[in-house]
């Protein structure tokens, strides 16, 4: 479902990334794991779109994507749920998850709502649909944000810290809701410090040291 194919990227002539290659099957969990500055972050960027890449390839179910040109082809193909979150303040949690679908998809409002209801209640959120972010618990607005990032019914979701500013209970509550995801199909791609959950929840785990793939004992955490 993902392909990741010797991508590089440099910034201001310091390679960061220095030809990365990976798979992510459907159905399954990869977890990158690596310190501050391995190039993890930057890794999921170029892989969402929201930055450029030097050179390789990223491969969405077979579509090949090369430059940002060719990221029409695979528009809400890839899901993404920020480390805060970035819901909108002024919007409600039922908002928040039906902007997306009617703007990019062109859904009607009631389809929009129906989607929203579906994906709340898959992440046991369904009596606040009418709350606002400031409303809720770091791990409520978490769960929203997975909601609507899987608003667009994306092939892949990806992470980025998800369990960096929650507490235990919280975590093991995404782990569920992540769980879910996975079984429904999707790919799943998370960027992580924490080795507890990413042991517990990925069928892959790859490990960046500088910029490159190493083996578990060449990585610091």
């Amino acid at each position: 479902m993902l392909k990741v194919v010797d991508l590089k990227k440099s910034f201001n002539n310091v390679e960061v990334l220095k030809g990365i290659s990976f798979e992510i099957e459907s159905g399954e969990i990869g977890v990158v794991l690596g310190k501050s500055g391995a190039g993890k972050t930057t890794l999921i960027r170029c892989i969402n779109g929201l930055e450029t890449f030097d050179s390789g390839e990223i491969i969405v179910d077979s579509i090949k994507i090369k430059d940002s040109n060719d990221r029409k082809k695979i528009r809400g193909q890839i899901g993404m749920v920020f480390q805060n979150f970035n819901l909108f303040p002024h919007f409600s949690v039922l908002e928040n998850i039906i902007e997306a679908p009617m703007r990019v998809l062109g859904k009607s409002r009631q389809e929009a709502e129906k989607i929203a209801i579906d994906l709340l209640e898959m992440v046991d959120l369904s009596d606040k649909k009418d709350s606002y972010p400031f409303e809720l618990s770091g791990g409520q607005q978490q769960r929203v944000a997975i909601a609507r990032s899987c608003a667009l019914m994306p092939k892949i979701l990806c992470f980025d810290e998800p369990t960096s500013a929650l507490d235990k209970e919280n975590i093991q509550k995404v782990q569920e809701i992540i769980t879910r995801f996975k079984e429904r199909g999707m790919a799943i791609l998370i960027i992580s410090h924490d080795v507890a959950f990413s042991k517990e929840m990925a069928d892959k785990i790859i490990y960046i040291k500088e910029g490159l793939l190493v083996n578990e004992n060449e990585v610091e955490i």
